[in-house]
């Protein structure tokens, strides 16, 4: 099984091919733009491609990061994953970007992103690597308490906020490790839905509503 797998989901955007079968990367291109998602995307899907010396119709799922991460780039990776799976009819999974950041770590770990704002999304797993908390927000002080009472490692953007003498670390995930995962999930269960654990900055003015005749 072919997997196309993308993940815009922080500053970073990039594409990858991997070949499940073989537990190979057929290719990869991206950079960490900061912005700008929308118009670099597909660029980094033919640059792994062409790395790859594959065609679109080669790919035989979609796998997209689904947040929590940046508004913005959750929705230019979701809907590009969609927009592919239904042009090359292949199921599309959604990987967590919480998940990504706790693969191939020996837990229990608790995994913690900077959301900026003073606040963190994080979620703890297991020591077999199973979740054992769902993904959640919280502020910096209530995450300090939630690594307090946490008997293992911090991973992460947050971890050196949430525990002294914790290694800082980027919000960037390994494309190859969402690759992977989505290769591994079940399509019926892992819809590439975005997770939003924050709601969006622009809020509707109701103030200045025009009512309808």
């Amino acid at each position: 099984m072919i997997v196309l797998a993308i993940d815009t989901a922080g500053t970073g955007c990039s594409a990858a091919l991997y070949d499940a079968n073989r537990d190979i990367v057929l290719g990869a291109a991206g950079e960490d733009i900061g912005r700008g998602h929308a118009e670099r995307l597909m660029e980094f899907v033919d640059g792994a491609l062409e790395a790859a010396g594959l065609d679109l119709p080669a790919v035989d799922r979609i796998a997209v990061t689904i947040g929590p991460g940046s508004f913005t780039g959750i929705r230019v990776g979701v809907a590009a994953a969609r927009g592919l799976a239904l042009a090359l009819g292949v199921p599309a999974v959604g990987v967590s970007t919480l998940s990504a950041l706790a693969a191939g770590r020996k837990g229990p770990l608790l995994v913690a992103i900077d959301a900026k704002r003073d606040e963190v999304y994080w979620q703890a797993f297991a020591a077999d690597g199973n979740e054992a908390t769902p993904p959640a927000i919280a502020t910096v002080e209530e995450a300090r308490a939630i690594a307090q009472a946490h008997d293992g490692d911090i991973a992460g953007s947050a971890s050196a906020l949430l525990r002294e003498g914790a290694a800082a670390e980027t919000d960037g995930v390994d494309i190859v490790t969402v690759a992977r995962l989505g290769a591994r999930l079940d399509p019926q269960n892992h819809l590439p839905k975005p997770l939003y654990l924050r709601g969006p900055d622009a809020k509707p003015q109701a103030g200045f509503a025009i009512r309808r005749a």
